[in-house]
């Protein structure tokens, strides 16, 4: 959402992609980095799943598009990841063609608890002239385009994509997702944030009402060092009932920050967590890793972004809980330079440091959040997907890693939701690192990141899934998705976000 000029020209909107594969077959920035050009792995997984809808089409009496919209084809792209990356995932070959067989399995998992830690939509006047912008600059192949062109300004409808009807849309009625956090993100220039905490706590309250039951809960941001920001945390609190915090601990994420804040800094964080104490709001976010450039320590504010400081502040507040956004990932550009360095010394960046706080620092307040991360390497890197998965429940536990998809910047996160059903960690891998199996889809690992273990941390019976407002009542989602479902059979596959240029030349 903020590219440079130069970074904008190498770009394309990923809803120009012709091939609406199940699964993304390269990576989608957000707009908080450069996505990675396509590899030649996944050129090849592109084309093999073009190679299977063209000849399983054919054998059941479809066109490819329509193909490409049932359940048989998100195994078949599943199944052509394991061709080119190894057998990371589920893939059963007999439901390429046994559509009822893949109609089964995805009946069969569609009522798991999954409760996303990490969701996003933008308000309905929401006009940032560069973000409006940026997606003007796409011309060419489609609505979106395919070149990026600063001259062009103005699309209205494609801030729609964002927008509440969309959350509702690709979260609720398009994925398995029970349960949402609705979040944003501070900045020095409010007009840039996509959502403030009183419009994040009025979509929450317009959603539960519309459902009749609890299905979103409000994060309100706090920002210790801003002025004003003690007050206004008394007001969050007090005045609009949120349920959770969150914070950025580099201050602005658009921009160098005059604000940047440690977690173990007890003049400016702690009084802030002195507050969340007191209110009983004992949930903290904070953001950690994913900065958004590969030189990222040309930023001043990068330091704040690394994990150094998350174990004084979980041993100093062991009544709170850190839920750490992001895994800690470090900088997504360098993807391959984190695959390498798993290889040579099995560590992954920042996320080993964060994973091992429980046993080095004896600290059982510290929780790591897979936003963004599992989304950007489970269709890149599959090895470090597994790799970050079996770290963190290696280091963590599994009860201690929970589910967020940084949704809806990605569109619907049906996709990564069937990734991490599917994914495994091959056994040479868990051997080599002492990883533990993830196990089945539904199994008790994948159930508790999936839902049970934000459950716990907000109170929540799961065995009820949702929390009716009123004895009796029906969910409203429930029953929009079902009539949804009747006359919309086929999901949306669209792919927000950004991707490299075919004709990119940093891309070849």
């Amino acid at each position: 959402m903020w590219f440079t000029k130069e970074q904008a020209s190498c770009l394309t909107s990923a809803q120009s992609l012709e091939l609406r594969s199940p699964i993304p077959t390269q990576m989608i920035s957000n707009g908080e980095f450069m996505p990675l050009p396509q590899t030649p792995q996944q050129r090849e997984v592109e084309r093999r799943v073009r190679a299977a809808a063209a000849e399983n089409s054919d054998r059941l009496g479809l066109t490819p598009s329509q193909y490409l919209g049932t359940p048989s084809a998100m195994t078949a792209a599943f199944g052509a990841m394991n061709e080119v990356h190894g057998a990371y995932f589920d893939a059963d070959s007999a439901e390429e063609l046994d559509q009822d067989a893949a109609a089964a399995r995805a009946r069969r998992y569609a009522g798991q608890f999954i409760f996303d830690a990490q969701t996003h939509h933008v308000r309905p006047t929401y006009g940032w002239e560069y973000l409006t912008n940026m997606r003007r600059w796409t011309q060419g192949q489609n609505p979106w385009a395919s070149v990026w062109n600063p001259a062009v300004l103005d699309i209205p409808a494609e801030l729609e994509n964002y927008k509440f009807d969309a959350y509702i849309k690709d979260l609720f009625l398009d994925s398995d997702t029970k349960l949402a956090i609705l979040t944003g993100f501070t900045s020095e220039t409010p007009s840039l944030m996509p959502l403030s905490s009183d419009e994040i706590v009025r979509s929450r309250d317009l959603i539960n009402k519309m459902a009749r039951s609890r299905r979103v809960l409000a994060q309100g941001l706090f920002w210790p060092g801003y002025p004003g920001n003690m007050e206004e945390m008394d007001r969050l609190a007090t005045d609009l009932h949120i349920d959770s915090w969150k914070g950025y601990a580099v201050g602005d994420p658009l921009s160098e920050s005059m604000y940047p804040w440690r977690m173990d800094d007890e003049k400016l964080a702690y009084p802030c967590f002195e507050k969340a104490r007191k209110y009983g709001i004992r949930n903290i976010c904070v953001h950690k890793g994913l900065l958004p450039a590969l030189d990222y320590k040309g930023l001043g504010t990068w330091r704040y972004a690394m994990v150094d400081d998350v174990a004084q502040a979980a041993k100093d507040w062991p009544d709170l809980n850190f839920i750490i956004y992001h895994a800690a990932f470090r900088p997504l550009l360098d993807a391959t330079t984190a695959v390498d360095e798993y290889r040579q010394s099995g560590r992954i960046p920042w996320v080993t440091d964060l994973a091992e706080m429980r046993e080095t620092h004896d600290v059982g307040n510290v929780y790591a959040e897979l936003g963004t991360t599992f989304a950007s390497v489970c269709v890149t890197f599959p090895e470090l997907a597994a790799a970050i998965m079996g770290t963190c429940v290696k280091g963590l536990g599994a009860d201690h890693v929970v589910w967020g998809t940084d949704s809806i910047w990605w569109g619907s996160p049906q996709w990564q939701i069937e990734a991490l059903r599917r994914l495994e960690i091959p056994e040479e891998m868990r051997k080599r690192h002492g990883f533990a199996e993830l196990g089945p889809a539904d199994g008790s690992v994948k159930n508790q990141i999936f839902g049970l273990n934000l459950a716990r941390l907000f109170h929540i019976d799961a065995r009820v899934t949702h929390e009716r407002l009123a004895p009796g009542d029906l969910d409203g989602l429930d029953a929009l998705k079902a009539e949804y479902e009747r006359s919309h059979p086929e999901p949306s596959r669209v792919l927000y976000g950004w991707v490299r240029a075919p004709d990119d030349a940093a891309a070849r």
